[in-house]
């Protein structure tokens, strides 16, 4: 089963829209099994037909009378035909950047990033069924106002989801947005190999050493001191496997004062010398 990338397959003269944009979706086969990477955020607005989908290990089915929100990423799908020839849903694609602008004007942007199932299950209702007969992909491509009118569109059901659902929806939503690294893990991470020492990774926190260390432990449930020796004594030993540099090479640069303590710990690590890994 190849992998499908959506909606890149879509737009196959690579004038993709890069925001927001709506695709009609049809199918006459039975059953269509998919393996997909979908590179947007995607509300699958089902009208004819059933779809299961599976997400490493969360998966939901709905019918005609539901509708999805999909996070980005790889998806297993199945399009199934229901009592009609047909299978028909329109698929409503907008990108991060359009919903990190979205929170920040609709939302205090202060909710706790919980995670979620990558999917959330919307109930249709009257009004989002008039919602989905306006969704048409030539309408918004052939409008002179078509990016404006797509952007109220993507207003008004999320803002209409936020009164249905509330806070589980904002919650959601959240959620969707990808997550970086924390300013204390970048500051961390970046300097893992390097020879600075606790106090001075500290420093550059902000933090006093205990401080330091308290967070640290709370962040990566291990003391940084051994954490730190143990992703440095890595380092060191692949620098060695690779047969161009010496311990005495590289001791200083990990952040060992003098070879004797290098060669100690290397060994009470890994159960050999530094000298044996390199020859």
């Amino acid at each position: 089963m190849a992998i499908e990338n959506i909606p890149e397959i879509f737009f196959q003269n690579n004038n993709m829209p890069s925001d927001i944009f709506v695709y009609d979706f049809k199918m006459v086969s039975d059953v269509v099994k998919s393996k997909v990477n979908l590179s947007m955020n995607m509300f699958s607005f089902l009208q004819v037909g059933k779809k299961q989908v599976h997400f490493a290990g969360n998966s939901v089915a709905v019918n005609s009378k539901q509708s999805l929100l999909l996070k980005k990423g790889n998806w297993l799908w199945t399009e199934l035909l229901d009592t009609q020839a047909i299978y028909y849903c329109k698929l409503f694609f907008f990108s991060e950047k359009k919903l990190t602008d979205f929170l920040s004007k609709y939302t205090n942007n202060v909710k706790p990033y919980k995670e979620e199932v990558p999917y959330f299950v919307i109930e249709n209702d009257d009004y989002i069924a008039a919602f989905i007969n306006s969704l048409s992909s030539d309408t918004f491509s052939n409008h002179s106002y078509s990016d404006a009118l797509l952007v109220l569109k993507f207003e008004e059901i999320m803002l209409y989801l936020l009164n249905k659902y509330g806070n589980e929806f904002e919650y959601y939503l959240h959620s969707l947005i990808s997550k970086e690294l924390s300013p204390f893990k970048n500051i961390v991470e970046s300097n893992v190999h390097s020879n600075l020492k606790l106090e001075e990774i500290a420093f550059l926190c902000n933090m006093s050493l205990s401080t330091f260390k308290r967070h640290f432990t709370s962040e990566y449930n291990e003391a940084p001191g051994k954490w730190l020796q143990d992703k440095r004594l890595q380092k060191a030993k692949e620098l060695l496997q690779a047969g161009d540099l010496k311990a005495s090479d590289i001791y200083l640069d990990i952040g060992y004062n003098n070879l004797s303590n290098f060669s100690v710990a290397f060994k009470n690590k890994f159960g050999i010398s530094p000298t044996e890994v390199s020859n």
